[in-house]
C-alpha cells in the first residue's frame, strides 16, 4: 500500500519481500520521470507483534542506498513507534502545550479574564492528532491532563491546588477529558461520512476504533484535584 501526502510517501507491506517489490516500482518510476528519492531521509520501521519482538531483518535498499532502520519516526506531525504505543506522541503534545501556556502567561498577563479564557481556548485546546491515541497508560495521559490544568491555573492566576472541575465550570471552559471526547467524536463522524467501506468498518461493534470511541464516551472521566 502506498500512502502519499504532498512530498511525503509511506509504503506499508506485510513482509520485507513485498516492501522490496514496492521500492523497485518506486525506483523505476523515478528513473522514467527524471526524479530522485532522498535515501538519507528514508527510514524503515518494523512494527513488533504484541508481546513479541522482531528478529533478524534483511536490509532494504533505495537507489543502491541502505535504508536506515528506526524504532520510531514522525509522520505528518504524529510520532509512530514500533510497538504502536502513543506515549511518545502524548509527550510531544504535552511539551507543545507547556510552551503555549508559558507564552500566553508571559505575553498576556495584564489582559482581562475573558481575553485570557479566549486565548486559552484558541491556543491550548487543539491537541493535534489526539483522536488517534489508542494505546497509552493512564499515567501517560495524566501528565498532559495535569499540564493542561496547571497551564489554565497559571494563566488565570489561580492557586495551584484549586479544584480543576470547579475552575472550568466557573469559566465555562471544557476540561481535558471533555476536549478529548469531542475530538474523537469529530473524527468518528468524519470517518463514517468518508465512503461506504470506511462506514461499514467503523460501525462494526468489534472494530478497535469503535471500541475505543465507546469507552471514551461511556466511562466516566477520572476526577482529580491535581
Amino acid at each position: 500500500m502506498n500512502l502519499s501526502y504532498a512530498d511525503d510517501m509511506v509504503l506499508l507491506t506485510p513482509a520485507m519481500s513485498a516492501l522490496k517489490k514496492l521500492l523497485k516500482i518506486c525506483e523505476t518510476y523515478a528513473e522514467s520521470h527524471g526524479l530522485r528519492y532522498n535515501a538519507k531521509k528514508t527510514e524503515l520501521l518494523m512494527f513488533r507483534p504484541q508481546g513479541g519482538h522482531v528478529g533478524a531483518v534483511p536490509p532494504a535498499f533505495l537507489s543502491a542506498n541502505k535504508i536506515k532502520r528506526v524504532s520510531q519516526f514522525k509522520y505528518l506531525g504524529h510520532w509512530l513507534t514500533d510497538d504502536l504505543s502513543d506515549g511518545v506522541d502524548v509527550e510531544r503534545e504535552r511539551r507543545a502545550l507547556a510552551v503555549k501556556c508559558n507564552m500566553l502567561g508571559r505575553r498576556f498577563a495584564r489582559c482581562t479574564k475573558q481575553v485570557k479564557i479566549s486565548l486559552f481556548k484558541a491556543y491550548c485546546q487543539s491537541f493535534y492528532t489526539c483522536s488517534l491515541w489508542v494505546k497509552y497508560t493512564q499515567r501517560t495521559l495524566n501528565t498532559i491532563r495535569v499540564q493542561y490544568n496547571n497551564g489554565f491555573r497559571m494563566l488565570m492566576g489561580l492557586p495551584r491546588h484549586c479544584s480543576a472541575s470547579g475552575m472550568f465550570a466557573e469559566t465555562r471552559t471544557d476540561g481535558f477529558h471533555a476536549i478529548i471526547r469531542k475530538l474523537v467524536a469529530s473524527l468518528a463522524q468524519r470517518v463514517r461520512g468518508t465512503n461506504g467501506i470506511l462506514t461499514v468498518v467503523s460501525n462494526r461493534l468489534d472494530c478497535p476504533f469503535q471500541k475505543h470511541w465507546m469507552e471514551l464516551h461511556v466511562r466516566a472521566p477520572i476526577q482529580s484535584r491535581m
